[in-house]
């Protein structure tokens, strides 16, 4: 039965879950000293005993990345795709879950938010790229820079928002698309939702 985790030892299991979840390997000591900014690995060794002895990990003594997590299916949630949303020309929007994924539980769903999958690239200067997850929050006020998912012509699109006093501009993060610039007023636009997270996996 898992024990109760100091706020340290909370921290240090959502990194190695992080990593389980973008399929990289496990951390050694030195690089989870280097993450947290300790200077003493003998402190990472004591937080990953006490983390085995609670029950969250195994980790061989002989091994350097001999941390396996023990209760990964604690760690993970099924969540609805609702949608593709283009970072490029304007994609047709799906009436209902069109896939699903498996999220770690530290990736932070506000209430009412909800996933879309990028399709495209005029936001890859913006480091989100073809095959994403965003999540995308309705129930906030876009800021100018922000990026936002919007309905444009009963189409979804994901761009970087600005308002200006005679219009909305929906930029893009790639010098191959121009500015989509619409009329705030406008029957053909709809403002989806302000975009506060990204998930990638790394296997195609």
């Amino acid at each position: 039965m898992a024990k109760e985790l100091t706020k340290t030892q909370r921290r240090i299991l959502d990194y190695l879950v992080e990593r389980k979840a973008l399929n990289q390997l496990p951390p050694t000591l030195a690089d989870i000293a280097r993450h947290f900014g300790y200077k003493n690995r003998a402190t990472v060794q004591q937080h990953l005993q006490a983390l085995a002895k609670k029950n969250y990990i195994n980790k061989s003594p002989k091994l350097s990345r001999g941390i396996e997590l023990t209760i990964e299916d604690k760690f993970f949630i099924t969540r609805p795709i609702l949608g593709e949303v283009a970072a490029g020309n304007p994609l047709t929007i799906y009436p209902g879950a069109i896939d699903s994924i498996e999220l770690p539980t530290v990736a932070r769903m506000p209430k009412d938010s909800f996933l879309l999958r990028v399709k495209g690239d005029s936001l890859i200067d913006a480091n989100i790229f073809n095959g994403d997850i965003v999540i995308v929050n309705p129930n906030i006020e876009p800021r100018n820079g922000q990026v936002v998912a919007s309905v444009l012509d009963d189409a979804a699109v994901v761009k970087k928002f600005f308002r200006t006093n005679e219009a909305i501009e929906l930029h893009s993060e790639n010098k191959q698309y121009e500015p989509i610039i619409v009329n705030p007023n406008s029957d053909r636009f709809k403002l989806v939702g302000v975009v506060v997270g990204i998930y990638r996996s790394m296997v195609q």
